[in-house]
């Protein structure tokens, strides 16, 4: 069996959260139920933290892992307790000397503490920055799950403030950066580290999607996975509180109005169709001024809601 990281990746809003909570009902992986969000900050600016053979440096990491992602630390690693003090000491006895060797240590121990083998994160993000990833940790592999780009558009527009997303243009260059990086960073990989699925196969064929998973991870399949809604497994995403709903896709075509359609088609349709999802209209883009009033419009929006909401997002 094969023992790297497995990162799940994907666009916001794209099914990572429900493959998440599927994957870490196998016995052999462990997956906390929340995001990460630290890797790449803290990986990026390793230099900053000096020696880290030395116990203070290693207390500060921990500590500036702990002010990023503090409910993730406290409420989704269900194999340790994040506790600073014994962590810095049993990092700096096992030899843990790099930003890498931490952060692993870190998954490591959470893994053992739920009698798991290997380890895996599920932060979205992290599809921008595959390729560091994988130059952290050669043994990786990626599963990028892509979402018909309009119903992704929709469910940000019910998330809006959180993610600065206010119209169907600017919703459909943000899915389009997402899964056009993601798919030209995995497919520079060797064979074996990425694979990518779509959300609306994983919801028609629940088992064939899971298989293909697995095999790609070099793991059996259980039907455990096909379970993941078990006593304890419960997540805080509404949807995985409960069975997988294979209507939870085309939603657009009801609730998004022509016009909508149209635009957001205007701003990935190549994407769209690359993706295999069919257009709607032509696909052919808006005029310039029309693309910038869309953009002014998503800023002036943005900028006000950091005037009203200065701490920054929920």
């Amino acid at each position: 069996m094969k023992n790297g990281p497995i990162f799940i990746v994907g666009a916001p809003r794209s099914g990572t959260t429900l493959l998440q909570y599927m994957l870490r009902s196998h016995p052999a992986l462990s997956l906390p139920t929340g995001e990460s969000h630290f890797i790449i900050p803290l990986m990026r600016n390793e230099a900053a933290f000096g020696d880290l053979s030395q116990s203070g440096n290693v207390r500060r990491v921990l500590e500036a892992m702990y002010r990023q992602s503090a409910e993730f630390l406290d409420t989704d690693l269900h194999g340790l307790q994040f506790d600073i003090t014994a962590l810095t000491a049993a990092f700096v006895a096992e030899g843990r000397r790099s930003m890498r060797d931490l952060i692993e240590g870190l998954f490591v121990r959470n893994a053992a503490g739920e009698g798991k083998p290997r380890w895996g994160d599920k932060t979205p993000y992290y599809v921008l920055h595959m390729s560091s990833l994988l130059d952290w940790w050669p043994d990786a592999q990626f599963v990028h799950i892509v979402r018909d780009g309009r119903d992704v558009a929709l469910s940000l527009f019910g998330r809006k403030h959180d993610f600065g997303v206010y119209n169907p243009y600017v919703a459909a260059r943000y899915w389009e950066h997402y899964v056009e990086t993601g798919r030209a960073q995995g497919s520079a990989m060797p064979a074996g580290h990425y694979l990518e699925i779509r959300y609306e196969d994983l919801l028609n064929d629940q088992r064939a999607t899971l298989t293909q998973v697995c095999d790609f991870l070099s793991i059996d399949f259980v039907e455990a996975i096909m379970d993941y809604r078990k006593a304890g497994m419960a997540g805080k995403t509404p949807l995985v509180q409960k069975a997988v709903q294979k209507d939870n896709s085309q939603k657009w075509r009801t609730e998004m109005s022509a016009a909508q359609v149209k635009n957001f088609e205007s701003g990935a349709g190549r994407s769209l169709v690359r993706f295999g999802y069919p257009l709607v209209g032509t696909g052919s883009r808006l005029p310039l001024p029309v693309r910038a009033w869309f953009r002014l419009h998503n800023k002036l929006h943005t900028d006000w809601q950091r005037v009203i909401r200065p701490k920054g997002r929920v």
